[in-house]
């Protein structure tokens, strides 16, 4: 019988279908539209990043916290947010991806409330940590998500556009407090994002299953229906379904299984858990937490400090744009290896500013520089690349526990940072600090040139069959293996 009266057989047996299966006929903008309500979660994650940074400094006079509390104020998003990663695989693999980031905005909407609200130090943290739990199910959940539904030549760009929803969302943080900062009103500040949870917690209501998420469930009826809803033509979409229903004929394994058994799986987690630690020490967290007193520390005064920060948010967003229309023409590698060229450089000349340089106009103008262009560097490339690869590299059956293990080692490296760096600031002077992270980058500059694959325009499931072929990391986004390229002898299950 055919595949069409199949399925005409099939929907007339059919369950009556939730929310969550749409309906109508597909449009090529129903995927673009889907992606961009996921990646609101980028949003949310960038305006709780952001908004600390203004609001510490008033937090601390009214709370009377000492430097070592106010590490702990921030650095308790990130220690929850590690925690809420772990746990985001098993939600995402049991309720689904729309219903993770649904349970995220809830945690979101909550957040931002108790800590407006806060009547302690204690209190605050605690808002803090719910968060932090929304966050990292949100960061884990929300590329993954992306990365399933949408088209392959648009797939770089779309998981690029949660990138540009954080940066814009740090931007707008920045600009807000910079607003209610004649006032010292942190209560506004922390207490303004519950409007943007609120719009995100309704734009996770309209959201789709994922096509593959449901497959894996077993469920082909709405997996084909939900993927003729966000591809231009019905061909298309029944292709994607045949290629994916190919991937599980391979067998179906617990993420921690195929990772204990499979030699080949634990190479693309490793490469994700180190791509994931590179992008954090490359400094842009901390320069985002603490970028006020780094400028103060260079000698700025408190409104001078304000408008460089507000100004590094805004280059941030710019960046990203570029980001986002180049990624699916230039391709992951070059601009991975632009933007840490880019990122030393600056580090290197901000550090020889700060030892070198005087605490006159010139010097601090230049400096102000440095720090624009090392934000330039992040945001074409480590910034929105690092979750784009970490999407696309991992299997189908071990995606959940890899991109578990790549998120938390984010969170987990993010924590560390956030939480020691006024410890380190102090103790190596920003000369030295600003050094630091310079070298950091030039070695993230060696771990491209050496491990990173070029995935542009390569569906995911040729990726994961290079990967379990036993093809170097480097070549999996390749047509075919390079000459004198040697393929793993490592067993596969």
């Amino acid at each position: 019988m055919p595949e069409d009266d199949l399925l005409t057989r099939d929907m007339a047996h059919a369950p009556p279908q939730d929310q969550a299966t749409p309906p109508g006929v597909a449009t090529p903008g129903h995927a673009m539209v889907v992606g961009v309500l996921a990646a609101l979660a980028g949003l949310m994650f960038g305006l709780d990043t952001g908004v600390i940074a203004g609001a510490l400094r008033f937090i601390g006079t009214d709370f009377d916290a000492s430097p070592r509390t106010q590490e702990w104020i921030v650095s308790s998003m990130m220690a929850a947010a590690a925690v809420g990663s772990l746990i985001a695989g098993t939600i995402s693999f049991r309720f689904g991806r729309r219903r993770a980031l649904l349970g995220s905005s809830i945690l979101f909407l909550a957040g931002s409330l108790i800590s407006a609200l806060a009547p302690s130090v204690a209190m605050l943290i605690i808002g803090r940590i719910f968060l932090g739990f929304a966050v990292g199910i949100a960061a884990f959940t929300a590329p993954l998500y992306i990365s399933e539904v949408s088209a392959v030549a648009q797939r770089g760009s779309m998981i690029a556009c949660y990138q540009l929803m954080m940066t814009g969302g740090i931007f707008l943080s920045y600009v807000t407090d910079g607003v209610l900062a004649n006032g010292a009103h942190w209560r506004w500040m922390l207490g303004l994002m519950t409007v943007p949870a609120t719009v995100f917690l309704i734009g996770c209501l309209f959201l789709p299953d994922s096509p593959r998420w449901l497959m894996m469930r077993g469920e082909r009826l709405r997996a084909r229906k939900v993927m003729r809803y966000l591809r231009p033509t019905p061909q298309q979409a029944d292709r994607e379904i045949s290629d994916i229903a190919t991937e599980l004929t391979r067998g179906r394994s617990e993420g921690f299984t195929f990772f204990r058994h499979n030699a080949n799986f634990r190479r693309s987690v490793g490469l994700g858990i180190v791509l994931q630690v590179m992008q954090q020490l490359t400094g842009i967290n901390v320069l985002m937490y603490y970028a006020p007193k780094v400028f103060q520390a260079a000698s700025f005064g408190a409104s001078a400090a304000g408008w460089a920060t507000a100004l590094i948010g805004l280059i941030n967003l710019v960046a990203t744009c570029v980001a986002i229309v180049t990624v699916d023409r230039w391709g992951r590698r070059p601009l991975l290896l632009l933007s840490c060229a880019i990122m030393t450089g600056s580090m290197l000349l901000a550090g020889g500013l700060v030892e070198y340089g005087g605490h006159d106009t010139v010097a601090q103008i230049a400096m102000v520089g440095s720090l624009l262009v090392f934000v330039l560097g992040f945001a074409i490339g480590a910034g929105p690349l690092v979750w784009t690869l970490c999407a696309e590299i991992q299997p189908l059956r071990g995606r959940d526990f890899g991109i578990v293990c790549s998120t938390f080692t984010n969170w987990a490296t993010n924590w560390a940072v956030s939480n020691t760096f006024l410890s380190v600031l102090d103790t190596l002077g920003e000369a030295h600090t600003f050094w630091l992270f310079a070298g950091m980058n030039a070695l993230f500059i060696a771990i491209t040139l050496f491990y990173v694959p070029e995935t542009k325009g390569v569906s995911l499931e040729d990726i994961e069959s290079h990967l379990l072929a036993g093809w170097p990391l480097r070549d999996l986004g390749a047509r075919a293996l390079p000459q004198g390229g040697k393929v793993s002898t490592n067993p596969l299950p």
